[in-house]
Protein backbone atom coordinates (compact mmCIF):
# COMPACT_ATOMS: atom_id res chain seq x y z
CA UNK A 1 0.00 0.00 0.00
CA UNK A 2 1.28 3.35 -0.52
CA UNK A 3 0.87 5.69 1.60
CA UNK A 4 1.03 9.56 0.74
CA UNK A 5 2.50 12.57 2.81
CA UNK A 6 0.64 14.79 3.40
CA UNK A 7 1.09 18.74 2.64
CA UNK A 8 2.15 21.06 5.36
CA UNK A 9 0.26 24.10 6.89
CA UNK A 10 2.71 26.85 4.70
CA UNK A 11 5.16 26.74 2.65
CA UNK A 12 7.82 29.19 2.21
CA UNK A 13 9.35 29.62 -1.61
CA UNK A 14 12.26 30.56 -3.00
CA UNK A 15 12.27 32.93 -6.13
CA UNK A 16 15.63 33.12 -8.23
CA UNK A 17 16.53 29.91 -9.69
CA UNK A 18 13.65 28.26 -7.67
CA UNK A 19 10.08 29.15 -9.27
CA UNK A 20 11.96 31.82 -11.72
CA UNK A 21 15.36 30.80 -14.15
CA UNK A 22 17.19 33.41 -12.89
CA UNK A 23 20.95 33.32 -12.06
CA UNK A 24 22.00 29.89 -12.58
CA UNK A 25 24.22 28.60 -14.83
CA UNK A 26 26.25 31.64 -15.21
CA UNK A 27 29.15 29.81 -16.82
CA UNK A 28 26.65 29.61 -20.22
CA UNK A 29 25.98 33.80 -19.91
CA UNK A 30 29.69 34.66 -19.30
CA UNK A 31 30.60 32.71 -22.27
CA UNK A 32 27.24 33.96 -24.44
CA UNK A 33 28.67 37.56 -23.51
CA UNK A 34 31.92 37.54 -24.22
CA UNK A 35 31.16 36.13 -27.99
CA UNK A 36 29.28 39.12 -28.20
CA UNK A 37 32.45 41.31 -27.53
CA UNK A 38 34.95 39.17 -29.23
CA UNK A 39 36.49 41.67 -31.46
CA UNK A 40 37.19 44.35 -28.48
CA UNK A 41 38.37 41.46 -26.81
CA UNK A 42 41.11 39.98 -29.35
CA UNK A 43 43.64 38.93 -29.30
CA UNK A 44 42.21 37.29 -25.71
CA UNK A 45 40.12 34.08 -26.67
CA UNK A 46 36.30 34.77 -25.35
CA UNK A 47 36.66 31.64 -23.15
CA UNK A 48 39.12 33.09 -21.41
CA UNK A 49 37.61 36.11 -20.35
CA UNK A 50 34.45 34.16 -19.32
CA UNK A 51 36.53 31.67 -17.43
CA UNK A 52 38.20 33.86 -15.55
CA UNK A 53 35.71 36.98 -14.97
CA UNK A 54 33.28 33.42 -13.47
CA UNK A 55 35.90 32.30 -11.58
CA UNK A 56 36.49 36.20 -9.85
CA UNK A 57 32.97 36.76 -9.62
CA UNK A 58 32.61 33.70 -7.45
CA UNK A 59 35.28 33.84 -5.15
CA UNK A 60 33.31 37.45 -5.10
CA UNK A 61 30.03 35.79 -4.09
CA UNK A 62 31.29 33.16 -1.92
CA UNK A 63 32.77 36.17 0.69
CA UNK A 64 30.57 39.22 -0.22
CA UNK A 65 28.42 40.66 2.22
CA UNK A 66 24.88 41.38 2.28
CA UNK A 67 24.96 44.06 1.54
CA UNK A 68 26.03 43.43 -2.20
CA UNK A 69 22.83 41.99 -2.96
CA UNK A 70 21.40 45.24 -3.37
CA UNK A 71 23.63 46.39 -5.72
CA UNK A 72 23.48 43.98 -8.40
CA UNK A 73 25.02 46.38 -11.10
CA UNK A 74 27.76 47.38 -9.63
CA UNK A 75 29.03 44.18 -7.94
CA UNK A 76 29.25 43.05 -11.71
CA UNK A 77 30.99 46.01 -12.07
CA UNK A 78 33.75 44.83 -9.94
CA UNK A 79 33.82 41.68 -10.63
CA UNK A 80 34.01 42.36 -14.43
CA UNK A 81 37.06 44.37 -13.49
CA UNK A 82 38.66 42.11 -11.22
CA UNK A 83 38.98 39.37 -14.07
CA UNK A 84 40.99 41.92 -16.17
CA UNK A 85 42.72 42.41 -13.33
CA UNK A 86 43.55 38.40 -12.99
CA UNK A 87 44.80 38.58 -16.41
CA UNK A 88 46.87 41.67 -16.71
CA UNK A 89 48.96 40.17 -13.78
CA UNK A 90 48.92 36.54 -15.86
CA UNK A 91 50.76 39.03 -18.49
CA UNK A 92 47.83 39.06 -20.99
CA UNK A 93 47.01 42.21 -22.95
CA UNK A 94 45.47 44.97 -20.36
CA UNK A 95 41.70 45.87 -20.96
CA UNK A 96 39.85 49.04 -20.70
CA UNK A 97 37.49 49.44 -17.62
CA UNK A 98 34.75 51.01 -19.87
CA UNK A 99 34.76 47.88 -21.84
CA UNK A 100 34.82 46.06 -18.53
CA UNK A 101 31.44 48.44 -17.54
CA UNK A 102 29.84 47.70 -20.94
CA UNK A 103 30.37 43.73 -20.46
CA UNK A 104 28.99 43.74 -17.11
CA UNK A 105 25.82 46.06 -17.56
CA UNK A 106 25.34 43.80 -20.98
CA UNK A 107 25.59 40.54 -18.72
CA UNK A 108 22.91 42.04 -16.21
CA UNK A 109 20.55 43.20 -19.45
CA UNK A 110 21.15 39.66 -20.80
CA UNK A 111 20.13 37.96 -17.29
CA UNK A 112 16.90 40.16 -17.66
CA UNK A 113 16.12 39.51 -21.19
CA UNK A 114 16.58 35.69 -20.54
CA UNK A 115 14.93 34.91 -17.19
CA UNK A 116 11.59 32.83 -17.19
CA UNK A 117 9.00 30.93 -15.15
CA UNK A 118 10.52 27.26 -15.18
CA UNK A 119 8.03 25.14 -16.49
CA UNK A 120 4.74 23.78 -14.26
CA UNK A 121 6.09 26.33 -11.51
CA UNK A 122 2.90 28.28 -11.48
CA UNK A 123 0.81 25.34 -12.30
CA UNK A 124 2.15 24.04 -9.11
CA UNK A 125 1.98 26.86 -6.65
CA UNK A 126 -1.51 27.21 -7.79
CA UNK A 127 -2.37 23.73 -6.80
CA UNK A 128 -0.39 23.98 -3.55
CA UNK A 129 -2.95 26.97 -3.30
CA UNK A 130 -6.05 25.16 -4.36
CA UNK A 131 -5.56 22.65 -1.85
CA UNK A 132 -5.31 25.33 1.04
CA UNK A 133 -1.45 25.40 1.74
CA UNK A 134 -0.69 29.10 2.85
CA UNK A 135 1.68 30.25 0.68
CA UNK A 136 4.73 32.57 1.26
CA UNK A 137 7.06 34.24 -1.47
CA UNK A 138 11.08 34.67 0.35
CA UNK A 139 13.55 36.30 -1.93
CA UNK A 140 16.75 38.05 -1.07
CA UNK A 141 17.45 41.19 -3.34
CA UNK A 142 16.99 44.48 -4.15
CA UNK A 143 13.57 45.80 -3.62
CA UNK A 144 12.77 47.55 -7.00
CA UNK A 145 14.50 44.56 -8.69
CA UNK A 146 12.57 41.89 -6.80
CA UNK A 147 9.55 43.45 -7.16
CA UNK A 148 9.76 44.16 -10.88
CA UNK A 149 10.19 40.16 -11.25
CA UNK A 150 6.87 39.60 -8.92
CA UNK A 151 5.06 41.41 -11.14
CA UNK A 152 6.98 40.66 -14.73
CA UNK A 153 5.83 36.89 -14.03
CA UNK A 154 2.69 37.25 -12.14
CA UNK A 155 3.69 35.63 -9.06
CA UNK A 156 1.73 38.20 -6.41
CA UNK A 157 -1.63 37.20 -6.14
CA UNK A 158 -0.11 33.76 -6.23
CA UNK A 159 1.32 34.22 -2.37
CA UNK A 160 -0.54 35.33 0.51
CA UNK A 161 2.57 36.82 1.87
CA UNK A 162 5.48 38.42 -0.85
CA UNK A 163 8.71 38.74 1.30
CA UNK A 164 11.41 41.05 -0.47
CA UNK A 165 15.33 41.16 1.21
CA UNK A 166 15.40 44.85 0.55
CA UNK A 167 11.70 45.77 1.95
CA UNK A 168 11.96 43.76 4.88
CA UNK A 169 15.43 45.06 5.74
CA UNK A 170 16.34 41.17 6.70
CA UNK A 171 17.42 38.46 3.99
CA UNK A 172 18.02 34.70 4.32
CA UNK A 173 19.74 33.33 6.14
CA UNK A 174 19.20 35.48 9.40
CA UNK A 175 16.05 33.80 11.10
CA UNK A 176 14.37 36.85 11.48
CA UNK A 177 13.19 36.35 8.05
CA UNK A 178 12.18 32.84 8.20
CA UNK A 179 10.51 33.97 11.83
CA UNK A 180 8.37 37.05 10.25
CA UNK A 181 6.64 34.73 7.20
CA UNK A 182 5.93 32.19 9.69
CA UNK A 183 4.07 34.93 11.80
CA UNK A 184 2.16 36.55 8.88
CA UNK A 185 1.04 33.10 7.57
CA UNK A 186 -0.10 32.13 10.94
CA UNK A 187 1.58 28.92 11.39
CA UNK A 188 4.20 27.29 13.27
CA UNK A 189 7.45 26.14 12.13
CA UNK A 190 7.03 22.43 12.61
CA UNK A 191 3.96 22.76 9.64
CA UNK A 192 5.91 24.78 7.14
CA UNK A 193 8.53 23.74 4.60
CA UNK A 194 11.11 26.07 2.90
CA UNK A 195 11.66 25.71 -0.83
CA UNK A 196 14.45 26.60 -2.41
CA UNK A 197 18.34 26.35 -4.14
CA UNK A 198 20.21 27.48 -1.94
CA UNK A 199 21.19 24.58 0.04
CA UNK A 200 22.72 27.10 3.64
CA UNK A 201 19.61 29.62 3.19
CA UNK A 202 16.93 26.74 2.23
CA UNK A 203 17.85 23.86 3.65
CA UNK A 204 20.04 24.51 6.86
CA UNK A 205 19.04 27.81 8.34
CA UNK A 206 15.35 27.27 8.28
CA UNK A 207 15.93 23.70 9.62
CA UNK A 208 17.47 25.42 12.74
CA UNK A 209 13.65 26.92 13.66
CA UNK A 210 12.00 23.05 12.94
CA UNK A 211 11.36 23.99 9.28
CA UNK A 212 11.68 21.33 7.03
CA UNK A 213 14.07 21.92 4.15
CA UNK A 214 13.14 20.71 0.64
CA UNK A 215 16.26 21.65 -1.73
CA UNK A 216 15.41 21.99 -5.44
CA UNK A 217 18.26 20.64 -7.43
CA UNK A 218 17.18 21.07 -11.08
CA UNK A 219 20.92 20.34 -12.55
CA UNK A 220 22.28 17.63 -9.87
CA UNK A 221 24.72 19.59 -8.62
CA UNK A 222 24.05 16.83 -5.39
CA UNK A 223 24.30 17.56 -1.64
CA UNK A 224 27.38 20.14 -0.93
CA UNK A 225 30.42 18.50 1.06
CA UNK A 226 30.40 20.85 3.44
CA UNK A 227 26.76 20.40 4.51
CA UNK A 228 25.78 20.46 8.07
CA UNK A 229 22.31 19.09 7.56
CA UNK A 230 20.14 16.75 5.09
CA UNK A 231 17.15 18.28 2.98
CA UNK A 232 13.97 16.76 4.13
CA UNK A 233 13.20 16.40 0.86
CA UNK A 234 15.40 16.66 -2.93
CA UNK A 235 13.38 18.01 -6.05
CA UNK A 236 13.87 18.69 -9.62
CA UNK A 237 10.84 20.55 -10.00
CA UNK A 238 8.00 22.22 -8.43
CA UNK A 239 5.56 19.85 -9.17
CA UNK A 240 7.32 16.98 -7.44
CA UNK A 241 5.81 18.79 -4.49
CA UNK A 242 1.92 17.76 -5.18
CA UNK A 243 3.63 13.83 -5.81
Amino acid sequence: MIVSKPLPRAMLIDMDDTILSAYGRPEIAWNTIAKEFADELAPLPPELIATTVLAFARNFWANAEAAWRMKLAEARHLTVKGGFAALAAEGHRALPGDLAIRIADRFTAYREEEMFVFPGAHEAIDKLKALGVKLALVTNGAADTQRAKVERFELAHRFHHIQIEGEFGQGKPELAVYRHALERLGCDACDAWMVGDNYEWEVEAPQKLGVRGIWYDPFDAGIPAHATAKPTRVIKRLGELLE
